[in-house]
C-alpha cells in the first residue's frame, strides 16, 4: 500500500508539470495573439490616421490654394463696412448743415462760441419760474445728450483730442448751470410759500414734475413737532425729521433728477470699440503691436515705451498686428503704462488690399492708473461693478428765505445775496449722541428694473465717489416698490445695481426676418431682450421678465445702436459688457481675432442666415468659436433640426459633424465638407443661390448695425 501511494504521488507530480506546461503554452499563445492583434489594430489605426492626415492635408492644401481668391471675395463684401462708415460721416456733416440752415435759435453744442453764448444768456436771465426753468432744462438735456452721442459715436479719426476735451467740458458746464437754475427756482418757490400752503397742516408742500425731473418741496411754516413727517402724495417720497428740525425755519427738498449728472462723466462715455479705416502710412505706425506674453509686454511698455514689438505672422503669411493684453478679456482692454496707452490701438487686419479695421481704445492715462489702484475702502462703491439706475435724489434741508409780504398792491420781499442756503444739520456743536437721524422713504421709479435690492449710496463731493457709510436701517418693500432708510445728515442719494447681474447670458439668437431686417434675442439671467434691426436703426421690441413684458416706455421706438445701449442701461437692463466686465463675470474667454472676425462675418451674412448659441462654444478652447447656423429666408423661427454647428478661428472655418445633443465635443468635420478661410465661403458650400444673392445685395447700413450690436453684446464670450 505504501508503494502504491508513493507511485500515485509521482504520477500526480508529472501530471502537474504537464498541466503547468500546457497552461504556459496557452498563455504564450494568447499573448502572441493579443500582440499580433494589437499590432494589427495599431497598424490599422496608423493607416486610418494616415488617411485622415492625408485627407486633412488635401483639404488644407485645397483651402490654401483658394485662400487668396476667397479673401479677395470677402474683402469686396467688407467694403460694405467702409460704405457704412462713409455714410455716417456724411450724415453727421449733413445734420450739422441742416442745423445751421434751420436757424431755430438752439445752439450747435459742438461750436464753443454758440454754447458759451447760450449759457451766459441763461445765466443772466432772472426769470426763476419753475415751469420755465424745467422747459429750458429739457433743451439743456438735449444738448448734453447730443454731445454724449458724438463722443460715443464719432470714429477716432474724425474727432480730435481737443474736441473731445471741449465736448466733455461743455457737458460739465451745462450740467452745473442746470443745477444752479434748479436751485434758483427752488429759492423762488420758497419765497412764495403762501401759494402752496397745505390747508391741513398750514405748512407748504408742492410736487412739480416733468419727464426729466421731480421737485418735492416742503416748508416748515408752523414749526409744530407733530408735523415733523410728511409724505408727498403724488410721488410717495417722504421724510421724518428729528425734533430739532421740526421746530426750526427749514424747508426740505427731494429733487429727483431722472438722469445722473453726479457720477464721473466717464461712466456715461464708455464706448464700444470703433471701426476706423487707416491709410497705409498710418498702418505702418499702428502695426507695431503684437500678441505677446502679458508680463513681457508690460515690462517692455515700462522700459522702452516706443520700441516696436515683434510682429507675428499669421498662417496665411500676412502680418497680424493684434495688440492685446492676452490675460484680459475685453476687446478694447489695453493696460499699458506710460504714454503708449493713448496711442495704442488694437488692430485686426482685413485681407490683402490693405484696408484694416481698427479698434481704438479710449482709455485715458488717468483711468489706466485708477484701474490699477484697487479700492481698499469697502464703503466706496466700485463703479466698474455697480451703476446708478433710476436717476439721483438730491435730499436737502434748506434755510427758509425771507417771505413775500403783500402791502396794498405791492409784493415785497427782502433779497439776500446768498442764494439757496443749506441749513446746517447736524449742527456743528452737537455731540454724536444728540444727532438723531433723518428717515427717508423713496418710491422706486416705474421706468427702471431693479432685479435685486438696490445698493443705497451717498455722494461724497470731496472724494468724488459714491459711499455706503452714513446710511442705516434700510428696509426694502417689494410690494410697494419703496425703500426706507436713515441717514445722519442730508445727502445726495443714488440707488445702484450690479451692472453684471444679467451676465453671462444663457443663450442668444440672431435671425433674419425680412430684407435688411433681423431679430436679435438675448436670454439673460433675469430677462429676455428682443431687439429688431431694420436698415440703419434698431428697436427694443420687448423686455420680458418671467414671461411678462416690462418697460413699455422704451419699447417700440426706432433708434441707433448707441442710443439703444444708453436707454437699456438707464432702465437697469445691461447686456453690454464694459471694459472691465471680465473681472466680474465668469467669461468664456476667446481670442480677439476669432471673436471679432466672427462678428464681422456673421453681420455680412445676417440677411440670409440665422445664428445661435451653442453649448460647445464653451469647450472649443480660446482660439475658436462655435455657434449654430441655419440658412433662413422666411420670417418664422428656426426649427431645431435646421441648425448645423460651425467652428471658426478667424482664419479657418469648418462645419462640425457633432450636433447640439452629441455626447461629447469633437472637431471632426461634417462628412463631405471642407475647410474655408472665411465663414462666408464655408456657408456658401451649403447655401442656396437665393441666400447668397441676398447676402450680396444686403444693405451696408443693416450689416453695420448688426455688427455694432454683436460687438456691443459680445455674445460669443459673455454667454
Amino acid at each position: 500500500a505504501n508503494i502504491k501511494s508513493g507511485g500515485k504521488k509521482k504520477v500526480s507530480k508529472a501530471e502537474r508539470l504537464r498541466l503547468q506546461k500546457e497552461e504556459e503554452e496557452r498563455r504564450l499563445k494568447e499573448e502572441e495573439e493579443a500582440r499580433l492583434q494589437a499590432q494589427q489594430e495599431e497598424a490599422a489605426r496608423l493607416e486610418k490616421e494616415r488617411i485622415e492626415q492625408e485627407q486633412m492635408e488635401k483639404l488644407e492644401a485645397k483651402d490654401q490654394e483658394r485662400r487668396e481668391s476667397e479673401l479677395a471675395e470677402l474683402h469686396s463684401l467688407e467694403q460694405k463696412f467702409l460704405a457704412a462708415q462713409q455714410w455716417k460721416t456724411d450724415y453727421r456733416a449733413h445734420a450739422k448743415w441742416e442745423h445751421y440752415l434751420s436757424c431755430d435759435g438752439s445752439p450747435d453744442p459742438t461750436v464753443l462760441q454758440e454754447i458759451n453764448t447760450f449759457m451766459s444768456l441763461w445765466r443772466e436771465d432772472q426769470n426763476e419760474d419753475i415751469q420755465l426753468v424745467m422747459e429750458k432744462g429739457e433743451q439743456v438735456l438735449n444738448l448734453i445728450q447730443k454731445l454724449q452721442f458724438l463722443l460715443l459715436d464719432t470714429p477716432p479719426n474724425e474727432i480730435t483730442e481737443k474736441e473731445t476735451v471741449q465736448y466733455q467740458e461743455s457737458i460739465l458746464e451745462l450740467q452745473k448751470l442746470l443745477h444752479q437754475k434748479y436751485n434758483g427756482a427752488t429759492e423762488h418757490m420758497l419765497k412764495v410759500t403762501n401759494m402752496y400752503e397745505d390747508s391741513d397742516t398750514g405748512n407748504m408742500q408742492a410736487v412739480i414734475k416733468d419727464k426729466n425731473v421731480t421737485f418735492c418741496i416742503w416748508a416748515n411754516l408752523k414749526k409744530k413737532v407733530r408735523f415733523k413727517n410728511h409724505m408727498f402724495c403724488d410721488t410717495q417720497h417722504g421724510f421724518d425729521l428729528p425734533k430739532s428740525l421740526a421746530v426750526s425755519s427749514v424747508a426740505v427738498r427731494i429733487l429727483h433728477t431722472h438722469y445722473d449728472h453726479v457720477s464721473p462723466l466717464r461712466l456715461h462715455c464708455q464706448s464700444v470699440p470703433k471701426l476706423e479705416v487707416l491709410d497705409s502710412k498710418e498702418l505702418t505706425q499702428h502695426s507695431k503691436g503684437s500678441v505677446e506674453e502679458p508680463e513681457e509686454e508690460e515690462k517692455k511698455a515700462r522700459e522702452e515705451p516706443n520700441m516696436p514689438a515683434e510682429e507675428e505672422t499669421c498662417s496665411d503669411g500676412r502680418k497680424s498686428a493684434i495688440s492685446v493684453k492676452e490675460n484680459s478679456n475685453s476687446i478694447a482692454d489695453i493696460n499699458e503704462t506710460g504714454e503708449e496707452t493713448e496711442k495704442k490701438s488694437e488692430i485686426l487686419d482685413i485681407p490683402s488690399q490693405g484696408i484694416w479695421l481698427v479698434f481704438m481704445c479710449s482709455i485715458t492715462k488717468e483711468e489706466t492708473n485708477e484701474k490699477e489702484e484697487a479700492i481698499n475702502d469697502e464703503n466706496i462703491v466700485d463703479l466698474q461693478q455697480f451703476v446708478p439706475v433710476g436717476g439721483v435724489y438730491h435730499i436737502d434741508v434748506l434755510q427758509l428765505p425771507p417771505q413775500v409780504k403783500q402791502i396794498k398792491d405791492w409784493s415785497m420781499v427782502e433779497v439776500l445775496d446768498v442764494g439757496l442756503e443749506a441749513y446746517p444739520y447736524p449742527p456743528e456743536e452737537a455731540e454724536d449722541a444728540t444727532r438723531p437721524p433723518v428717515r427717508i422713504t423713496l418710491r422706486l421709479s416705474d421706468n427702471v428694473m431693479y432685479f435685486e435690492d438696490p445698493v443705497i449710496a451717498r455722494w461724497d463731493p470731496a472724494g468724488q465717489q459714491w459711499r455706503t457709510d452714513g446710511i442705516s436701517n434700510i428696509t426694502y418693500e417689494t410690494q410697494e416698490e419703496s425703500i426706507t432708510f436713515e441717514m445722519g445728515a442730508f445727502y445726495t442719494i443714488a440707488l445702484l445695481q450690479d451692472a453684471h447681474l444679467n451676465m453671462p447670458y444663457q443663450a442668444w439668437e440672431l435671425r433674419p426676418t425680412g430684407m435688411d431686417e433681423a431679430l436679435l434675442t438675448v436670454t439673460a439671467v433675469f430677462a429676455t431682450i428682443q431687439i429688431q434691426i431694420k436698415g440703419n436703426q434698431c428697436m427694443l421690441s420687448s423686455v420680458a421678465v418671467e414671461e411678462k413684458d416690462v418697460l413699455s416706455h422704451i419699447t417700440g421706438k426706432w433708434i441707433s445702436p448707441v442710443d439703444l445701449r444708453a436707454v437699456l442701461k438707464k432702465a437697469g437692463v445691461n447686456i453690454f459688457p464694459g471694459e472691465y466686465s471680465h473681472k466680474y463675470v465668469s467669461v468664456n474667454k476667446k481670442a480677439p481675432l476669432a471673436e471679432v472676425r466672427a462678428y464681422q462675418q456673421m453681420a455680412l451674412v445676417a440677411s440670409a442666415f440665422a445664428f445661435a448659441w451653442s453649448k460647445w462654444n464653451l469647450e472649443a478652447g480660446q482660439e475658436q468659436v462655435v455657434f449654430k447656423v441655419s440658412e433662413h429666408l422666411k420670417a418664422d423661427s428656426v426649427r431645431g433640426k435646421d441648425w448645423s454647428l460651425y467652428m471658426f478661428n478667424g482664419q479657418k472655418a469648418q462645419k462640425l459633424k457633432i450636433t447640439e445633443t452629441s455626447e461629447a465635443f469633437s472637431e471632426e468635420l461634417e462628412e463631405g465638407s471642407e475647410f474655408h478661410s472665411t465663414l462666408y465661403h464655408m456657408l456658401k458650400d451649403f447655401a442656396s443661390k437665393e441666400a447668397i444673392d441676398k447676402v450680396e445685395t444686403a444693405s451696408f447700413l443693416f450689416i453695420d448695425v448688426v455688427y455694432q450690436l454683436l460687438l456691443a453684446t459680445r455674445v460669443l464670450t459673455y454667454s
